[in-house]
């Protein structure tokens, strides 16, 4: 997570009127990463879907860059999510890692153009499911019994992407994982995974996105129970537990500019 340097002296810009922060100033540096991805995918999403020519045209550009890095796609520069990413940073002091949040953002947003291609039904882009559960929802469309679950080959590839060493290694771990997940008609919410990459280029945050990634997984084994049913409330009342399986701390927490996915 990335903190603003104290600005002071003759240098220091005025307070903004109460009331009227900046977003930027007012979200840790990951989750503007995960505001700028979501709020340009939903756009894009939204009339890819509706099959407008432009956002088609726009898919097709970004999947060429789907598992590369940022410099390696000159004909991308300047498109994606970076564009927006940037409005949110206008005006935002100390933001040192302009270049990391700048890989995460393309990343994320060439992989959900891969994601997406050829899929007109349902977008891809859904807050609802998180990569490690995405990959535990394929193991099952496989037919793998909940024994065999954890020796799964797919369990395998995400470990590979856990245990990667460069950004380099995670785009084409993650662009293997999502040709898997576009077979399948998985969906995935590429705004948090865009904010986790931010996250992971950090060497001092790597371990934290990585336990993440597993926890994701692990947590996705054991089926939700709606907190309302009768099923929910006896598991509430032996374990004091919410009747919920899933721990709320992982749940997407941004509306990402009025135009989220999945809902």
């Amino acid at each position: 997570m990335t903190t603003d340097p104290t600005t002071t002296g003759a240098d220091a810009s005025p307070p903004p009127p109460p009331g009227r922060e900046p977003v930027a100033e007012q979200l840790p540096a990951h989750r503007l990463v995960a505001r700028a991805t979501g709020t340009y995918i939903a756009q894009v999403q939204r009339q890819y879907l509706d099959d407008v020519p432009a956002a088609v045209g726009q898919l097709a550009r970004l999947r060429r860059g789907a598992g590369k890095r940022a410099h390696q796609v000159p004909d991308l520069w300047g498109t994606g999510g970076t564009e927006e990413l940037h409005r949110l940073l206008d005006g935002r002091r100390g933001f040192l890692r302009s270049e990391y949040a700048e890989e995460a953002v393309f990343l994320a947003t060439t992989l959900w153009a891969l994601h997406q291609q050829s899929g007109r039904e349902h977008g891809m882009h859904d807050r609802r499911q998180n990569l490690g559960g995405a990959v535990r929802a394929l193991i099952r469309l496989k037919g793998t019994t909940s024994e065999d679950e954890e020796a799964s080959p797919l369990r395998k590839r995400l470990v590979r992407i856990g245990t990667a060493e460069s950004l380099d290694s995670v785009a084409v771990r993650l662009r293997e994982i999502v040709l898997l997940l576009r077979g399948a008609r998985e969906p995935l919410d590429y705004a948090r995974l865009a904010g986790q990459l931010y996250r992971w280029q950090h060497r001092p945050d790597r371990a934290g996105v990585q336990r993440e990634w597993g926890r994701e997984f692990h947590l996705a084994a054991v089926p939700a129970v709606p907190a309302g049913s009768a099923a929910g409330r006896a598991k509430a009342a032996s374990d004091g537990t919410p009747g919920d399986a899933i721990d709320r701390t992982l749940a997407p927490d941004e509306e990402y500019g009025g135009h989220a996915a999945g809902e």
